[in-house]
């Protein structure tokens, strides 16, 4: 492979140098299907005349980018150089296997063979330089017959203008010559003894105007065979006779000797070279025939036979050193001949088949039109029917708005009516339950207003988590609250949070935990804050909270007992809490203990009471205060209480964990030695009382269910006993308490009230003592005006600041 001034070479087959005495035929092909034509007629062409080697030139263009997969290219200096000679060579492979058909008519045919792989491009300054390179003296290209006709200049055209004058071009149109472009070897060949054509007059025997013809001899004069638009046939035949006349010998005229010959003669000068500069009317009649027939050549347009044969006696008579010219002359006007008919049959019939082609052009346009026409009239009916269609569309759209309306207007006004009927039904439900004493003893909240309140459930306030809910504490409605927010996951927890909410509204008791109100959208249960948390947490002293004295623990364990003995004889159905333990008995500022978390409790009917016991399917509570009988037989019965009721006694007493509890107390007592195991920060213990407390826990905690003590007959009054002794002790230990607050006082008792309610006059008494006023007095004690109802409302706000003031009182004693 070579590069030369921008070319690239790569030469297959033969070397680069032909054999000798063998003469070197140059074929430029594109790789078209058409370029066997020109193969074939150089084959025939030229392989008869002797050993020759054939080249065949092809011409790529450069390599500039590589293709991609998407169909673009990337330029080879952004492609690695082994990437780029991978693709060189594929390109080179391809373009040998397009070139093999055109390389094996040459084997076929036995001639050697040889392809050149030109890389340029400029097509003709690529084969203009092989050709120079080489020193090929003739070079065979393809040319399209139609270029007569084209006023540009055709690729063939400037091929043999770029070409070196030392090769003759032979232009082939579908296996046939077109034109010819002689070597300048040739031409000089033919015209070595003159340097130029003389121009000279002819004058017809009629007296018609002469005309002069002169055409210059020159280097590149023969390229104009190559142009199809050359001078036309006739005149080319006036040429060729002019040509052949001047390539005579000029001959000294000896005396009087002339040369005849058939239909002219011609009369050389004396010796002199220049014909030009022959004087007019030196020429005999014979030369105005031949003129007169050049006329009628020219007015024939064409060349017979006979026209031929003279030309042909005429050049036999000439000398034989210019017998070879004239031949090449004669053999290009006849291939000029055969070619202009063959080109004018090819124009013919392209005429024909123009015409034929317009005309059915012509008539499809007709054809078409038609169906245009007929489509504009089906688009104008499609378009009146789409615009009808879009009519009904929006007069359809206007009545759905409008019945959309309608719906939404009634819907809205049903909604309304609703929630008027509703507000109504509501108002009456109130009125019903006010007339009939059935109000709700809470009030229900909305979810926004636990989210306000919570500050969206913070972390800084939560104070608890249990396994059905977590404990918040808030304000709401100005009162310090906590708040149970119920799991979502599980249709139990919905079960869990009615069953607690309808035995909350449906009990009171001092010493249970009270229901403020609800949230029925999500499930939540608002409490009163209890502000000393849960009895497990002041036993353990968590956060260094200061010791519960001894007798504040008989007192608590005698109002859990309380609570517990008011639940298991409520009416109509008796209520077991099934999860009693210190984590469950709130305090509130004055250690008053209050049992929360109802919602594990269980009504039992009237049969169920009969027999004791209650099957429950599924197991509840918390591990060491569940009935070891419950367990092992799955009924529960209001003793599982009054076991973990023992356990809660253990642990006032001994402030420890439950795990293994009883088993430590009997041992102590079993060995006298009760005061080792008491919880010795709760201040001194009376051993006698107390030793009597820890025997009854232990009793409650028996194995067995029927050896345990009955709450009411038993536990109770042991535990009233010790509740006295709990009360003279804090009593001596008391200092003298002022007196009470105006507000503490009954209107009608004028004494601290118990049981603090508001009436229908808004004033606050004590229970018992508005009780017993309303059965004789409709009106009231304060403003003798008639009351609207008789329903009492509890005051627990004022009920918590005067236990708060009494609890206060008790331990300044106590101090």
């Amino acid at each position: 492979m070579e590069e030369k001034d921008g070319v690239v070479t790569k030469v297959e087959g033969l070397s680069a140098l032909p054999p000798l005495n063998t003469s070197t035929i140059a074929v430029a092909i594109s790789g078209k299907k058409k370029n066997k034509y020109v193969v074939k007629w150089a084959l025939d062409k030229f392989v008869p005349e002797g050993k020759v080697c054939f080249k065949l030139l092809h011409v790529r263009p450069h390599i500039t980018g590589v293709p991609t997969a998407m169909g673009s290219f990337i330029p080879i200096s952004q492609v690695r150089d082994d990437v780029v000679a991978a693709f060189r060579k594929d390109v080179e492979w391809q373009t040998s296997e397009n070139l093999l058909p055109y390389k094996m008519l040459c084997t076929k045919r036995k001639v050697q063979v040889e392809v050149l792989q030109l890389e340029s491009d400029d097509i003709v300054k690529a084969i203009a330089q092989e050709v120079t390179k080489l020193n090929i003296i003739k070079l065979v290209i393809g040319a399209s017959s139609r270029s007569i006709f084209s006023r540009g200049q055709s690729l063939s055209s400037r091929i043999s203008n770029s070409t070196p004058s030392f090769c003759t071009i032979y232009a082939v149109s579908k296996g046939k010559l077109l034109s010819v472009r002689p070597s300048n070897s040739a031409i000089n060949g033919s015209s070595s003894t003159e340097d130029s054509y003389t121009s000279c007059s002819i004058s017809s025997s009629t007296g018609h105007t002469s005309s002069s013809l002169t055409e210059r001899s020159e280097p590149d004069s023969s390229s104009s065979y190559s142009h199809f638009r050359s001078p036309s046939l006739p005149m080319q035949r006036f040429q060729a006779l002019s040509h052949i006349n001047q390539n005579f010998p000029h001959r000294r005229a000896s005396s009087n000797e002339s040369v005849h010959h058939k239909n002219y003669s011609l009369d050389f000068g004396d010796g002199e070279d220049d014909v030009s500069s022959c004087p007019q009317g030196t020429y005999t009649t014979d030369v105005a025939d031949l003129a007169s027939s050049f006329r009628s050549l020219v007015t024939d347009n064409y060349v017979t036979a006979d026209d031929q044969a003279s030309i042909s006696g005429a050049l036999t008579d000439s000398s034989s050193g210019y017998e070879v010219d004239i031949n090449f002359e004669l053999e290009k006007l006849r291939t000029e001949l055969r070619h202009t008919r063959g080109m004018y049959a090819v124009a013919q019939t392209e005429v024909i088949d123009a015409s034929r082609k317009i005309n059915e052009l012509h008539k499809r346009r007709l054809d078409e039109d038609i169906k245009l026409r007929e489509i504009c009239l089906k688009e104008e009916e499609v378009k009146e029917l789409a615009r009808k269609e879009n009519e009904k569309y929006e007069a359809v759209k206007r009545e759905a708005e409008y019945v959309k309306d309608c719906a939404e207007r009634e819907a809205a006004q049903r909604k309304e009516a609703e929630k008027l009927a509703l507000r109504e039904l509501k108002e009456k439900d109130k009125l019903e339950n006010a007339l009939t004493g059935q109000a709700h003893q809470y009030q229900e909240f909305t979810w926004e207003e636990i989210i306000s309140s919570t500050s969206s459930f913070a972390e800084n306030l939560k104070i608890g988590k249990g396994a059905y809910g977590t404990v918040y504490k808030c304000s709401l409605h100005h009162t310090a609250v906590a708040v149970k927010v119920l799991h979502s996951e599980g249709s139990h927890l919905t079960k869990q949070y009615q069953q607690e909410l309808e035995i909350l509204s449906k009990i009171s008791h001092p010493h249970l935990l009270i229901l403020l109100g609800v949230c029925p959208d999500r499930g939540c249960l608002v409490y009163e804050f209890m502000e000393n948390g849960c009895l497990e947490e002041r036993l353990l002293r968590k956060h260094d909270t200061p010791p519960i004295p001894w007798f504040d623990r008989y007192r608590i364990a005698w109002e859990v007992a309380s609570a517990l003995a008011f639940l298991h004889n409520s009416k109509p159905d008796p209520i077991i809490h099934r999860d009693l333990k210190p984590a469950n008995i709130l305090l509130d500022r004055n250690f008053v203990s209050k049992i929360g978390d109802v919602g594990l409790s269980t009504m039992i009917n009237s049969d169920a009471v009969l027999s004791t016991t209650y099957k429950d399917t599924g197991p509840v509570g918390t591990l060491c205060y569940i009935d070891p009988e419950y367990q092992r037989t799955g009924m529960v019965s209001p003793t599982s209480d009054i076991y973990a009721f023992g356990m809660v006694l253990l642990q006032l007493l001994t402030a420890k964990t439950a795990m293994g509890l009883p088993h430590i107390v009997e041992t102590a007592i079993n060995k006298d030695n009760l005061a080792t195991v008491l919880d010795s920060e709760a201040g001194k213990w009376p051993l006698k009382e107390t030793k009597k407390l820890a025997i009854l826990a232990l009793k409650c905690t028996e194995i067995c269910r029927r050896d345990r003590p009955e709450l009411k007959d038993e536990i109770l009054p042991a535990l009233e006993k010790l509740k006295e002794v709990a009360d003279k002790a804090r009593d001596s230990a008391s200092t003298t308490q002022p007196p009470p607050p105006n507000y503490y006082l009954c209107p009608l008792l004028k004494d601290i009230m118990e049981e603090p309610c508001v009436a229908a006059d808004g004033y606050t008494y004590d229970r018992k003592a508005i009780e017993t006023w309303l059965k004789e007095n409709d009106i009231s004690p304060m403003t003798n005006l008639p009351l609207a109802h008789k329903n009492l409302l509890p005051n627990y706000a004022l009920l918590s600041a005067i236990l708060d003031w009494k609890y206060l009182g008790c331990l300044d004693r106590y101090v």
